[in-house]
């Protein structure tokens, strides 16, 4: 396990999934975190566990951001390292998006993004520098069908994050992780449906659906000193599946039969 020690982190989306896994490894590996989620219950939870503090923070809202982050920064004494981590999709047919939907999936996975680096960077250059790890996801560099403004928006995140790397080097290491398929409660029609599970396991070449963990894992490697000549990159974590691309054509599949029959899955 990469060794984080004096590691002072924000994660944002730290209630659930991979976010709450984030807040696990980083705690373990002996960073303090503040677990920033929506919902306060959540990441009151969370927060508890590992030993952090939790900050109630709308990630679409700038002002709500800004106020988290010097939250964070005061209770924490600093901050060294930021971790995007969180996101929300919808599902359907890209004529059948409204402006409210669209903007809100843009807002939650590529505005918030910036909002919080914005917020961080001027940080982390005062304490002589730092980390950030945006999570984006195989659907930026291979999308799925009935996801246009989420695609669009990871893709857009995988960008923001090299630009980032090439202003702020050496003094901040930017990079992004792409899970594929992971079992968190974003991908409910594919975990809790066994006959999607085995589709799923069988057209990935690791022959299984990722954890949480594992994409944690490689985070926290990403922020260690173990990665000091890794920036501007974009790990796509994913069991090698989007390679062949033959889960993306199943879950194309899944996805456009549920569509037509009217009854979207949700993201």
């Amino acid at each position: 396990m990469a060794t984080l020690d004096a590691h002072r982190a924000i994660v944002t989306g730290g209630g659930s999934g991979i976010g709450a896994a984030v807040c696990r490894h980083f705690a373990l590996a002996g960073a303090q975190v503040a677990v920033l989620d929506r919902r306060a219950e959540a990441a009151g939870a969370i927060a508890r566990e590992v030993g952090g503090i939790a900050i109630a923070c709308d990630i679409a809202d700038r002002h709500s951001v800004a106020h988290a982050v010097e939250s964070a920064a005061e209770a924490l004494g600093g901050i060294t390292d930021l971790v995007n981590n969180a996101g929300m999709g919808l599902n359907k047919p890209l004529h059948a998006y409204t402006d409210e939907e669209w903007d809100l999936v843009i807002r939650v996975n590529l505005s918030g993004a910036f909002y919080c680096m914005r917020a961080v960077i001027p940080m982390l250059l005062d304490a002589g520098g730092g980390c950030i790890v945006n999570n984006a996801s195989l659907n930026a560099v291979r999308p799925l069908p009935g996801e246009a403004p989420y695609s669009a928006a990871k893709a857009g995140l995988v960008n923001l994050t090299m630009t980032a790397a090439v202003e702020y080097g050496p003094a901040i290491r930017v990079n992004c992780v792409s899970p594929g398929l992971i079992d968190t409660p974003l991908v409910p029609m594919i975990t809790s449906d066994a006959a999607s599970v085995e589709a799923a396991e069988r057209t990935t070449p690791l022959r299984r659906i990722g954890s949480a963990e594992e994409v944690a894992a490689v985070i926290a490697f990403l922020c260690s000193n173990e990665a000091t000549y890794i920036t501007g990159q974009n790990i796509v974590i994913d069991g090698g599946s989007g390679l062949p691309n033959l889960q993306a054509d199943s879950l194309r599949r899944t996805i456009m039969a549920s569509l037509s029959r009217g009854t979207p899955p949700d993201a």
